[in-house]
């Protein structure tokens, strides 16, 4: 039964250069948007017992408090339930910050990116440096006590020693969290079809990843996932129901969920989604199954657990993937449930994983 909600909120002010989700600047839509959402809820959910509950965009916290309540109390939560709210650092005030708090929302991730004022900009972010820091602070006064920032590496101009100073500056915050994530030009940002100047080149990407690894893991904070790290106690369980392969609603337009067996995917245009919010929908055979969860799972630092492979798939996971084991055996380690990806390994995780079909 799913146990975790993700719901999409396709707004924003404007659209940042690297972005190539499904957002939209059309507020004049949030009234509508938020009575289709309803709807789907109302239809879909079968009033589960949730343990998490993810708003992301887009720039969720365009909402209104009040937008927010009424569709945190669509749900039946379980007590301790982690309630995350995306916002962006210069769309919030304290009051906005103690308002949604009451509503439910008990974690925040802040779209920060980076402290380089210069390079914010020339990435299309609203807000600067300052604002980051206004932002958490203004969060740990309304009570706020589990906050995630955001930081790319790899944007345009950015140096190692950038990377660091930025490292720097998060950690002075105290935070609990940090999500890192390479520069990926896609399909459908500005960058695409506009080349951004001074792009890193891919061995420096790489080094950037290796320092943040190492800079974040001799602090308070440790890798759980291959873009995650986290002070003990404050992983993002949102985002390990995820890596376990563990099923979840998806509402809104563009969302994704996993839902007895099936993968399905919301109508990306809004007009389409008030219409009709589903898509596209696809039931796993077992063998796609199997390969989610060893991708999925080689995702996390603890790694895949053979036991389990075997017990829902009937699989010897050592005894079939053999070969594979042996060709990258200098990128796996042995634990003491099954096997994990190394740091050299996660930097090659894409090719080391297309053998496992």
């Amino acid at each position: 039964m799913p146990s975790s909600v993700y719901i999409h909120i396709p707004f924003c002010k404007s659209k940042c250069k690297y972005c190539s989700f499904v957002s939209f600047c059309r507020p004049e839509m949030i009234p509508k948007y938020i009575s289709a959402l309803e709807r789907e809820i109302v239809d879909n959910y079968k009033d589960e017992s949730l343990k998490t509950l993810y708003f992301g965009g887009g720039t969720p916290s365009l909402l209104s408090a009040d937008d927010l309540g009424k569709i945190v109390n669509k749900f039946k939560l379980e007590c301790g339930c982690e309630v995350t709210l995306e916002v962006n650092p210069d769309d919030v005030t304290e009051n906005y910050l103690k308002s949604i708090r009451e509503v439910g929302v008990n974690r925040l991730s802040i779209g920060s990116q980076t402290f380089d004022d210069e390079i914010l900009k020339l990435i299309g972010r609203r807000h600067g440096s300052e604002e980051i820091k206004k932002a958490v602070n203004m969060a740990k006064e309304a009570g706020f006590k589990n906050i995630s920032v955001d930081l790319i590496y790899g944007l345009p101009k950015q140096t190692l020693d950038g990377v660091k100073r930025d490292l720097e500056k998060f950690l002075a915050l105290d935070i609990q969290h940090v999500s890192t994530y390479g520069l990926k030009i896609e399909e459908g940002s500005y960058f695409y079809e506009h080349n951004p100047p001074n792009l890193p080149e891919e061995d420096l990407q790489a080094d950037m990843y290796e320092f943040i690894n190492n800079f974040l893991e001799s602090s308070e904070f440790h890798r759980y996932e291959v873009s995650n790290f986290a002070k003990a106690g404050f992983e993002s369980k949102h985002n390990l129901n995820y890596w376990n392969n563990s099923e979840y609603y998806g509402f809104g337009a563009a969302a994704h969920g996993y839902v007895d067996g099936v993968r399905y995917s919301n109508k990306c245009s809004l007009e389409e989604y008030l219409k009709f919010p589903m898509e596209y929908s696809h039931r796993l055979t077992n063998k796609e199954k199997l390969e989610e969860e060893i991708f999925l799972g080689f995702r996390k630092t603890e790694g895949i657990n053979t036991a389990k492979i075997k017990e829902k798939f009937g699989v010897d996971f050592e005894q079939k993937y053999a070969d594979v084991l042996k060709k990258y055996a200098k990128y796996f380690e042995k634990t003491q449930s099954g096997y994990a990806l190394n740091l050299q390994g996660v930097l090659i995780s894409n090719i080391i994983l297309a053998d496992f079909l």
